[in-house]
């Protein structure tokens, strides 16, 4: 069985600003557990499948993106909690594309349904030392605005088992 998911991935400016945060952060502090991952906004949580039940998902997103073909995501606000940093989003249009998505996607394969997320938010840092916490909110002060011109896109991904990523597909918002 193998493992995927399905994010929205910010692209363009605010995307741009989001690297930059991760380098210097990583330079500045080390690594913290959203350095395991690209920028995104988490759809669903992992679910294992056959490789030959791709082309059920691809299929099924395909088809919720002819209902929800547009949906808008508003970056609120950048949020900065003991234990989390991150932007929070709003988008009800895509919680309701993933939730299409997840009724149409039955693949006779897979052992267990799919978990949605129902919080949208982008990590910038979790996992981190206490001792971190107001460096990297300095960081993340300096180098990302929350309002920045953003573009999405939908993705479709098989994580390895080496932590190595493939995009099965990948669809502009």
């Amino acid at each position: 069985m193998e493992k995927f998911i399905i994010y929205a991935c910010p692209v363009g400016e605010l995307n741009s600003q989001l690297e930059l945060y991760f380098k210097i952060s990583e330079i500045e502090c080390g690594k913290n557990a959203a350095h395991k991952y690209m920028p995104h906004c988490t759809l669903t949580g992992f679910f294992e499948d056959e490789l030959t039940a791709i082309p059920i998902y691809i299929k099924a997103l395909n088809q919720a993106l002819l209902k929800f073909p547009n949906p808008e995501i508003n970056v609120l606000n950048i949020i900065f909690k003991l234990e989390w940093h991150g932007l929070e989003l709003y988008s009800p249009m895509l919680k309701q594309l993933i939730i299409d998505f997840a009724k149409t996607a039955k693949s006779p394969t897979r052992n267990q349904d799919l978990r949605l997320k129902d919080w949208l938010h982008l990590s910038l840092a979790y996992e981190f030392p206490a001792k971190q916490q107001e460096k990297l909110k300095k960081i993340a002060e300096q180098t990302i605005n929350h309002r920045a011109l953003v573009r999405w896109e939908l993705r479709f991904y098989q994580l390895h088992s080496d932590g190595s990523w493939s995009c099965h597909q990948s669809w502009m918002l």
